[in-house]
Order: C-alpha cells, then structure tokens, then sequence
C-alpha cells in the first residue's frame, strides 16, 4: 500500500529589481532619509572594482580605499555611503569605532539613474561644505568623469575626462588611471538612451 504524498502549497514570487534586496540601505543628508531604491546595475560594480584596484595599485602607499557600502558619518543629520572612499594615511584618525567618522580626502559616486541628480547636485554640495578634498563623479554610461577639487572652501571643476583620458590628481600624486581600461568592460553592459 502506498501513500500518496501530500506537496505543500507554494508560493510564488514575481521578481521585481529590487524587491528583492534584504538590507534595507539608505543614507541622511540634512536629516532627511533617501533610499536606495535598488541594487546597482553591472556596469556600475565593475567600474567600482576597477577603481578600487587602480588606486590600490598606485597609491596604496599613502592611503587606504573603501568600498562603499560604508557609512561616512560627516555629522548626525549627514550620513553618506559613497561608493568609494580614499583616506590618506596622515587622516586615518577620522576611522573610530570601525566607521569613518569625518571627511574623507577623495570620494567618488558612480552615476546610476535612480542617484544621479543627488551625487550631482546633493552631495557635491555636502562635500564641498564638509571639507572633502576631492570629488569624483563617475558616469559609466557616458565613460566621462568629473572631477572636482576644493580650493579655498569651494568645489572647482579640475577636469572632465573621457574614455581616451588618464586620470591624474593634485590630491594624490601618485595616481594615474587610464580611462579606456577602466570603462571597456563596463561599457559591454550599458545601452545609451535613444533619442
């Protein structure tokens, strides 16, 4: 005599991007919380992972990088996770607690349609106020750069490079990154806008 077996009622999950993630992430700028609303697409990883090794590659003398996510706490109504940080060994006091507890030397944010306008327009302004000595803004989609430079309290536009550029900055000598080499892989994953 055999038992017929019994299934147990299923559930069934339509994936939605970002319905998915389980840690809920979100940064505070001015005491307002802003949510990440989904995980960061292939392209903007890969240009993370090749940053990340660059800097390390040329520069691993003078500081240290971290890759976000981490907490930048800059006080307690701002608290960022930029996607990639560079504290210069001279400045490794700002790391208490194991977080980093006040303005890093170079941050960079990796442009993704759903933070795009807030690491153009919000949190440049946060980091000129703070005191970050040089930021990035990275667009992988477009291959381009920005890089901005604090001179006298206020952001200055040093250089906007492109894929055929190399990086070099005031900050950290030692740097060089060839842009071709950081975007090729990158660009196989993005599709441009039509129109």
């Amino acid at each position: 005599m055999s038992e017929k077996k019994q299934d147990k009622p299923r559930t069934f999950v339509k994936e939605t991007p970002g319905s998915y993630w389980i840690e809920e992430r979100f940064e505070i700028i001015g005491g307002v919380r802003y949510d990440f609303l989904s995980s960061p697409k292939i392209s903007h990883q890969i240009v993370v992972t090749e940053l990340n090794a660059s800097i390390r590659e040329t520069c691993h003398s003078q500081g240290i990088t971290i890759v976000g996510p981490m907490d930048v706490h800059l006080d307690e109504e701002n608290i960022v996770q930029p996607d990639l940080i560079f504290i210069r060994h001279e400045n490794l006091h700002i790391i208490r607690d194991g977080f980093v507890k006040g303005a890093p030397d170079l941050l960079i944010e990796i442009l993704s349609p759903s933070t795009g306008s807030k690491d153009k327009v919000v949190k440049k302004t946060l980091y000129e106020r703070f005191g970050v000595k040089e930021y990035w803004i990275v667009d992988p989609l477009y291959a381009t750069v920005d890089q901005f430079v604090l001179t006298d309290g206020a952001y200055t536009l040093a250089a906007t490079y492109d894929d055929q550029g190399t990086i070099t900055s005031p900050l950290l000598p030692c740097l060089s990154i060839d842009l071709n080499r950081l975007f090729r892989e990158a660009l196989r994953f993005e599709e441009k806008p039509s129109g």
